[in-house]
């Protein structure tokens, strides 16, 4: 039993060991959710340094998407569309947290739709060069014009991430870690000086599927194959 035991261990740190040292090809989203705004949506795959779980690095500019949406509601007057370029920053995550800045910006389209807005506030989504924002946290963004922005973000989670609205209800994410499937997520907290909509929630979710190397799926089931073959040595002996 002992050796079971012994030889259990060996290829555990054969398979972590190599999960450390060697890129893991993942496929994966991100996405923008804005309120009851359609979602922005962007799906690509990529190799990252995986360590298991929750914890890996991610390059930057891996993902990318640009959308324009209109804003219907007469309460949200006078915004009229949201219009986004969207990428990523470097990401590094360990034990269920970690911070990857949301770059780009955001444009609020006043009073008419964004292809021909009157006049239009930009909104960042990161400053300092990446000290503070969205996927990261720190202080509050402000950008002023016509309608004020605040913009305050926070880091990823695998855990729930929760934003009070301004008729003091909650809007939440959640994260999860399941196999080599990991779901992280990040609060924006959007505040404006328009009354019906003086706090937006907004959410990253960040979904990633690794798929380990053919060599470390043989390493391990040559390493179960070894334990059952002991295991039925000793019952017969």
């Amino acid at each position: 039993m002992r050796k079971c035991f012994g030889l259990l261990a060996v290829v555990a740190m054969l398979v972590a060991g190599r999960a450390d040292a060697a890129p893991t090809p993942w496929a994966g989203s991100l996405t923008i959710r804005i309120s009851s705004l359609p979602w922005f949506r962007v799906g690509v795959s990529g190799t990252s340094n995986y360590s298991g779980g929750a914890t890996f690095t991610l390059p930057a500019r891996k993902f990318w998407m640009g959308a324009t949406l209109p804003v219907t509601d007469p309460a949200a007057f006078p915004i009229a569309g949201v219009r986004a370029l969207v990428s990523n920053g470097a990401g590094s995550f360990a034990g269920g947290s970690g911070v990857m800045a949301i770059t780009g910006s955001g444009n609020v389209c006043l009073f008419s739709p964004c292809a021909s807005a009157v006049a239009n506030v930009d909104v960042p989504f990161t400053m300092g060069p990446g000290t503070r924002g969205v996927g990261i946290g720190g202080g509050p963004i402000l950008a002023s014009g016509y309608v004020d922005v605040t913009v305050q973000g926070a880091p990823w989670t695998v855990g729930i991430a929760t934003v009070m609205t301004v008729m003091g209800g909650t809007a939440m994410a959640t994260g999860y870690v399941a196999g080599n499937n990991v779901q992280l997520v990040t609060p924006v907290v959007i505040n404006t000086n328009i009354g019906a909509s003086a706090t937006l929630s907004a959410f990253g979710i960040l979904n990633l599927t690794f798929v380990p190397e053919p060599s470390t799926l043989l390493l391990l089931a040559s390493g179960v194959a070894t334990l059952a073959l002991l295991g039925r040595t000793r019952a017969s002996g």
